[in-house]
């Protein structure tokens, strides 16, 4: 869809094209990064509902969808069931060796690859990825070598803009919205 496409350069563009698999860090990504503690030690996080809303029309395009994170918790899990990913990986140090067993298991190359993710853990992901995607706020060296940085923030629709983004590069997008239409 232009309206979305005219945001982006022409070589975004190409790489967006060649996107078959979708992967993303869940704090700082799908969540701000904020971690709650009440006094009884429970921890919330609050998801953008749009994130998971294109999510189901990433995988109906036929694209993987998955999420890497550093850190474990019942609600990440929780969340990542309800989006139905394709696969999820909580408690992972080393991102970068999960990431070339993902290539592996699903027969992809790095440039069939984006990957969204806004701190030092995910830098070898963003870099060697065919279109690495940083948020708005996140580390000012994970967007310099970020091919592309969102113009939302962790939490605020970070996978919603760029699943937007390759969707309309794929020539997918118009046909999903107007299925909303009727």
């Amino acid at each position: 869809m232009e309206i979305i496409l005219k945001k982006y350069t022409q070589s975004q563009i190409e790489k967006a094209k060649n996107i078959k698999a979708f992967i993303f860090d869940v704090d700082g990504v799908l969540t701000d990064g904020g971690i709650v503690y009440s006094n009884s030690g429970d921890e919330t996080k609050v998801f953008n509902v749009k994130d998971g809303a294109i999510i189901k029309h990433l995988r109906n395009s036929g694209l993987i969808v998955g999420a890497i994170t550093g850190r474990e918790s019942a609600l990440v899990e929780r969340r990542c069931k309800e989006l139905k990913l394709d696969f999820f990986y909580q408690g992972i140090k080393d991102k970068f060796e999960v990431y070339k067993n993902i290539l592996s298991e699903y027969n992809l190359s790095d440039e069939q690859v984006a990957y969204i993710g806004d701190d030092i853990i995910d830098l070898k992901v963003i870099i060697n990825a065919g279109l690495g995607i940083a948020p708005a706020d996140g580390v000012e060296y994970i967007k310099a070598q970020a091919d592309l940085i969102t113009e939302k923030g962790g939490g605020s629709g970070v996978v919603r803009e760029a699943a937007d983004f390759i969707l309309s590069a794929q020539g997918f997008l118009e046909n999903i919205i107007n299925q909303y239409k009727a």
